[in-house]
């Protein structure tokens, strides 16, 4: 088996151990593993419809968005206002977070702080303005506010260690 086979084989693992997995669920409980393929091809199906859109946006973002511009927005010197760059971009942007990661690694691509890249994720997982919207309608401003509160200073904290430990020690 060659090296690049091998890369493949590695990549795939996951998904054919729970394929198997499966199978084997399928010998003693046929109507769960029906189950699971049903729901596994529905999620699917959504990803591609989602995800040749995002691709094309993401080649357009290369494209069109010059790297000194996400150097400046969210580079290494952005300071607090990347931060906040950071957290405005991952509120604002739509759809599910598995559409987040694509997006993620352009931007380091072009140069983003690791910490800004993981506040953006925080912030696309849990303060979509959408959301925000929704739990104020139905569980108050105070526990908004409050989660809110929290959440911030808590994705900002996770990006700051995230970079510290993901970054060479020669480069601190």
């Amino acid at each position: 088996m060659s090296t690049r086979q091998k890369k493949l084989l590695g990549q795939y693992c996951i998904f054919f151990g729970l394929a198997a997995l499966t199978l084997l669920i399928y010998r003693w409980q046929p109507g769960k593993a029906i189950s699971i393929w049903k729901t596994s091809g529905n999620y699917f199906f959504e990803m591609l419809g989602i995800l040749p859109s995002i691709l094309i946006l993401l080649g357009l973002m290369d494209a069109w968005v010059p790297k000194k511009i996400i150097e400046r927005l969210l580079g290494k010197d952005s300071g607090i206002s990347g931060i906040g760059v950071a957290i405005l971009a991952g509120t604002a942007a739509a759809g599910p977070l598995y559409v987040a990661f694509p997006v993620a690694a352009s931007l380091l691509k072009k140069g983003a702080r690791i910490s800004n890249v993981a506040i953006f994720l925080c912030s696309w997982a849990a303060i979509k303005i959408p959301m925000v919207m929704f739990e104020i309608k139905f569980l108050g401003w105070q526990f908004t506010g409050l989660r809110l509160l929290l959440t911030v200073p808590s994705a900002i904290f996770i990006g700051l260690i995230m970079e510290k430990a993901l970054t060479p020690k020669a480069a601190h």
